[in-house]
């Protein structure tokens, strides 16, 4: 499908589970080249999923359906919104690309590449497009992007990425007494969804690099020009957090990357409680090339405000000018077009997922780890 007129109707969308967070289906509600048609889910799912889809499908006045096959059969729609726990992400991607849809889907794409894989294939075979939700819309990563591009620094000799969230994720390492049970994932992301820090919702343990770790590889793949990561080498702990220690995963990592042309990437990540951090954490850029350097805040600009009786879960440091979201489903809506591609694809999402899981294999090795790349 092509078509250049953006005086046509809308897209209409559907949207496949909304139980991981809403900000995703929201966005494309909020552009005016989008409209939901329905939010749809398995009938099997536990009756928390049910709660979290209707309450959503209520407040925009769509239909529940709890049948995704039934409700793309009977519905003339466009492309979906995916957005369930991370574990199901592809599977409901796949459903959709078989069905002829184009898709956007909620990070990370998956923690397992064979399941990327099914879906790349899925969406290669059915000539649709996907676009994985990402931040590299945000005015700093705009900024950064043009600094490389037009040649201010010289030639990209190196990246490296703070990307500290300063989230709790429940009781602080050690908390736990010697005759208490361990931290249940699940229960843990249950409680969390209050405060929105549940990123790694669903049955899968997820750490951090898993959770979030698109998000600044992300970035250095976009700054590096799509260039594939060759090697890693990472370190991992469960330093901060009771839930990540009791299920074995990581809330805090390094990883050092060798990325092809020679260039070397790297990132500290880690979800570092919020009585760390006066903002939502630390997150820059540090950029190096043959002419010059570059310190890039992503949370810039922004601004400050308190005052009486401010809420303790306000952000006190406010961002300003961010067109993300907005700029994300404009370039959804023109990759449907065909003017423009997703800027960051389920192939490139699935090289990141193999990062990831490469830098976790590095961490319990000890060791450099090769990136399991996707053949073209």
């Amino acid at each position: 499908m092509k078509r250049t007129d953006r005086e046509k109707e809308p897209y209409r969308v559907g949207v496949l589970s909304v139980v991981k967070h809403d900000y995703l289906p929201r966005a494309i509600a909020a552009h005016p080249r989008f409209n939901l048609s329905f939010v749809s889910d398995e009938r099997s799912r536990p009756e928390w999923t049910h709660e979290r889809n209707q309450k959503f499908a209520d407040e925009f006045g769509i239909p529940y359906i709890k049948d995704i096959f039934a409700a793309i059969k009977d519905n003339q729609i466009d492309a979906v919104a995916v957005s369930p726990e991370a574990e199901r992400h592809c599977e409901l991607a796949i459903i959709a690309a078989e069905a002829g849809l184009h898709i956007v889907v909620d990070k990370p794409l998956s923690t397992n590449t064979h399941k990327c894989d099914k879906l790349i294939d899925a969406v290669n075979k059915n000539g649709v497009r996907c676009l994985v939700w990402n931040r590299n819309y945000l005015p700093a990563l705009i900024q950064a992007n043009q600094k490389v591009n037009s040649g201010e620094l010289g030639q990209l000799l190196s990246v490296h990425c703070d990307f500290y969230f300063s989230k709790d994720a429940g009781p602080p390492i050690g908390s736990r007494k010697a005759n208490d049970p361990p931290i249940e994932w699940l229960d843990r992301q249950l409680e969390a969804h209050a405060d929105g820090s549940d990123g790694g919702v669903g049955t899968e343990p997820m750490g951090e690099l898993e959770v979030e770790g698109i998000y600044p590889l992300a970035y250095i793949k976009m700054l590096t020009g799509g260039a594939k990561v060759n090697h890693v080498f990472a370190r991992t702990k469960s330093h901060f957090h009771q839930a990540h220690f009791d299920n074995d995963v990581d809330d805090l990592a390094t990883v050092t990357l060798e990325i092809e042309g020679g260039i070397t990437g790297s990132l500290s990540i880690g979800r570092i409680g919020a009585a760390s951090h006066p903002d939502i954490g630390e997150i820059k850029l540090h950029i190096i090339g043959t002419k010059g350097s570059a310190v890039i805040s992503e949370a810039r600009p922004e601004v400050s405000i308190y005052y009486r009786d401010q809420p303790v879960t306000e952000f006190k440091n406010q961002r300003i000018a961010d067109k993300n979201n907005y700029l994300l489903a404009e370039n959804f809506a023109r990759s449907i077009d065909g003017t423009e591609k997703p800027i960051l694809d389920c192939i490139e999402a699935r090289d990141i997922c193999a990062t990831v899981s490469a830098a976790i294999d590095s961490s319990k090795t000890g060791k450099p780890v090769k990136v399991d790349n996707r053949k073209k």
